[in-house]
């Protein structure tokens, strides 16, 4: 029988964050939450982006990749959305890398460059 459960109140209550949380019964229990902290941004000279094509695992469809950001995962999707917007085209923006639909290499170092993205190859 339980007697107690103690209940997590998470921000925004979001059933995604409490995915594998164990809950107890104990009524010492007390939750310790993890955040991984969050890259600070480089200045835009010294990121060292890399952008490449790439045709495998995507059903024959050519992308073009730019890998090596260093900063917050909202920079990373502003220059994403940046770059999206400046091809006409598609995309996407997780863990440090975007793609880009299509092959944009030349023409996406150049707006990096013209950003200020001195690094970039």
């Amino acid at each position: 029988m339980i007697t107690h459960l103690n209940i997590i109140h998470m921000k925004g209550n979001d059933w995604k964050d409490r995915l594998n949380i164990v809950y107890s019964t104990n009524r010492d229990f007390e939750y310790e939450s993890y955040n991984e902290e969050e890259e600070e941004t480089l200045p835009k000279d010294q990121q060292k982006l890399r952008v490449s094509i790439e045709k495998k695992g995507r059903g024959g469809k050519t992308v073009t990749l730019i890998k090596g950001f260093v900063g917050t995962e909202d920079d990373l999707k502003e220059l994403a959305k940046s770059l999206k917007s400046q091809c006409g085209v598609g995309g996407t923006a997780k863990e440090g890398e975007i793609i880009i639909q299509g092959e944009f290499k030349q023409r996406i170092i150049d707006i990096l460059k013209a950003k200020g993205y001195t690094q970039t190859k």
